[in-house]
């Protein structure tokens, strides 16, 4: 019998109900890992404890908050005697006011446009990051991945968006920091164009041909079982991760046997190997 590569880790991926979320959760279960979700309230679920039918399945139905964060992880970390091996920060609620925005001066939009696009996708993510790393830390092993996007580095969606993105970017790169002599690994994961469920329900013609052609939702959750199984994956602690770069390094391959490929990736590459040479930390 195959040994699964994360046979007996505990993983934490929020924003789990649909889209990129989902799919990692999924790859994360067949991998072997039992994986507690955070989601949209149960009516909203789309069915994923069904549609993942996995036994390594624990989920928490809940729209993640500032006040549920301290109650999740005190509940992982009783039924898991203080282990949690994997974080994904994935929560996201603004696709649609990104989609609709798409096009706007930040000028022409209301102010209020900024905490929408970043509360839950930025600063939920440093209080998950906070509670995960003080199960990880007296462990001295760990995982955190915070998920953030093209428009990291170059325009996308308006400027709140690309703010937010910029600001995971930084985020993964100081927790690294932080984290290094406690061997835990920091990174955040950028995915190319994802043919998630929403956005292709909200995106405009000229942005769903973009995304048709993209990959699929459980495409970023095979990079991170590849990452979590790499026995060097320290040497990655900081660093602005892409898909594209990881299907080859991996030799990971999408559903319909393609390796992703991006056209903002490849314009912006040297920049990335240059901020992580500058960002990463090094360990004395």
């Amino acid at each position: 019998m195959t040994t699964k590569p994360l046979s007996g880790q505990v993983a934490l991926v929020t924003g789990a109900s649909r889209g990129i979320g989902k799919g990692i959760a999924v790859q994360l279960g067949e991998a072997g890992a039992t994986v507690y979700v955070t989601g949209r309230p149960p009516a909203k679920q789309e069915g994923i404890s069904q549609s993942l039918n996995l036994p390594t399945l624990e989920q928490t139905a809940q729209e993640i908050t500032k006040r549920e964060v301290r109650k999740l992880f005190e509940r992982i970390a009783k039924e898991q005697n203080g282990r949690l091996d994997i974080l994904v920060n994935n929560a996201y609620s603004a696709v649609t006011t990104v989609t609709n925005g798409a096009n706007a001066k930040f000028y022409e939009e209301d102010p209020a446009v900024f905490d929408a696009v970043n509360n839950v996708g930025l600063t939920n993510h440093y209080i998950c990051s906070v509670y995960a790393a003080r199960l990880m830390v007296p462990r001295k092993k760990g995982f955190i991945v915070t998920l953030t996007s093209e428009g990291g580095i170059a325009p996308l969606f308006g400027v709140a968006y690309c703010v937010g993105k910029s600001a995971c970017n930084r985020m993964a790169a100081d927790m690294a920091h932080d984290l290094i002599d406690s061997n835990i690994c920091s990174v955040s994961l950028c995915p190319g164009a994802v043919k998630t469920e929403l956005i292709m329900k909200v995106a405009t013609d000229t942005m769903r041909n973009r995304f048709q052609a993209g990959e699929t939702i459980e495409f970023s959750g095979k990079c991170v079982v590849a990452l979590a199984a790499d026995p060097k994956l320290m040497d990655k602690t900081g660093h602005i991760l892409n898909t594209t770069d990881l299907a080859k390094e991996y030799d990971l391959f999408d559903e319909d046997g393609t390796q992703p490929h991006s056209e903002i990736i490849t314009k912006y590459h040297d920049y990335l190997q240059s901020t992580n040479e500058v960002r990463a930390p090094k360990k004395e």
